[in-house]
């Protein structure tokens, strides 16, 4: 059964910093682009980062740029989103994705419903 899991999720004061994960199984991840997307009540979801399977290019959105590095440990057939700086408005359900091309040429060319993988989501709540 292939499936992706993430953790790492929390609640967290504003400045503060949180690691997600995403561990895949049934499949190995070295030959995918992954993404973070994440997604707030009343939003559509939106792309974080992403990770391309070929050269480990990583694109970020606006939003999140200097705050969040993405990575991934193929040895371990993991992905991470390290969260630095957060801010309120960074409140959502965050969802890792895979996929074999979907993700390896940025977020803006990344369709959610074409991706062939996704993780349950974890909850990230910035607050005082």
């Amino acid at each position: 059964q292939l499936q992706l899991v993430e953790s790492g999720g929390g609640l967290v004061q504003p400045g503060g910093s949180l690691r997600l994960s995403c561990a895949a199984s049934g499949f190995t991840l070295d030959y995918y682009g992954i993404g973070w997307f994440r997604q707030a009540p009343g939003k559509e979801r939106e792309g974080v980062a992403c990770i391309s399977s070929s050269d480990g290019s990583t694109y970020y959105a606006d939003s999140v740029k200097g705050r969040f590095t993405i990575s991934r440990d193929n040895a371990k057939n993991t992905v991470y989103l390290q969260m630095n700086s957060l801010k309120p408005e960074d409140t959502a359900v965050y969802y890792c994705a895979a996929d074999l091309g979907e993700l390896d040429n940025g977020l803006e060319t990344a369709h959610p419903g074409d991706i062939s993988y996704w993780g349950q989501g974890t909850q990230v709540t910035v607050s005082s």
